[in-house]
């Protein structure tokens, strides 16, 4: 199993041959001028709620490689409007078998919106078990107990979470997700993009070493093997 991290909360994973690309925010972001959308390819594209620092470039990619999106149903929709036909809606708590493996959505604590002001849906998260790995994106949230009923659900090889604060949990609350998840391999995302969300690497790595877990941060464009 491969991570690319390509900034903000934008990453690639690639299980059991297929390649999901999360939350597509990639062209807008300064820090991220490095990267080529029409070099990305996928065969799924999940989004996680409907923010525009989540979805910018959902259209552009779904429609040049023909990914098939996943997401809530009122995203699903709002992109089948704008001719996405190859598209699979969910909603919380519903599991679905693609080729890839198990997908589940889960509860996330946010907000969500399209660009235009209107209704989103609710925010969400995902697990996906396959025979690889199995692993946890929370999306964009604050800490919340249902992450202790994934923990006692699941057996998580790594998790995925927001540790820029403002916005999502910080550092700290990502600590204690990581004790109700039961993983103490956490790769951080939703930090650096602009200065509400800015952290202090070594401070966010070493607050996780001294709690005996991994924190990993990676640079825009960096691939590792999990």
């Amino acid at each position: 199993m491969r991570f690319t991290f390509y900034g903000h909360a934008c990453f690639l994973i690639e299980v059991e041959g297929k390649k999901i690309l999360f939350d597509p925010f990639i062209s807008p972001n300064e820090k991220a001028k490095s990267v080529d959308i029409n070099t990305i390819e996928a065969n799924y594209i999940l989004v996680s709620h409907g923010h525009e620092d989540h979805i910018a470039d959902v259209e552009q990619i779904a429609k040049r490689t023909g990914a098939k999106l996943v997401s809530n149903f009122e995203i699903v929709s709002y992109f089948e409007k704008k001719g996405i036909e190859n598209t699979h809606p969910m909603n919380h708590g519903g599991s679905w078998e693609f080729d890839f493996g198990t997908l589940k959505y889960v509860n996330a604590v946010h907000s969500s919106s399209f660009p235009d002001g209107s209704y989103a849906g609710n925010p969400g998260g995902f697990i996906i078990s396959s025979n690889e790995k199995t692993f946890y994106y929370s999306g964009d949230t604050a800490l919340t107990m249902d992450m202790k009923l994934i923990g006692e659900q699941e057996e998580l090889d790594y998790i995925i979470l927001p540790i820029g604060d403002n916005f999502t949990m910080g550092v700290k609350d990502a600590i204690i997700a990581s004790d109700m998840l039961k993983c103490n391999k956490t790769i951080g995302v939703h930090f650096d993009t602009f200065g509400y969300i800015e952290i202090d690497h070594k401070k966010a790595v070493k607050n996780f070493t001294e709690r005996g877990k991994e924190l990993i941060l990676l640079e825009i464009g960096e691939t590792i093997k999990l």
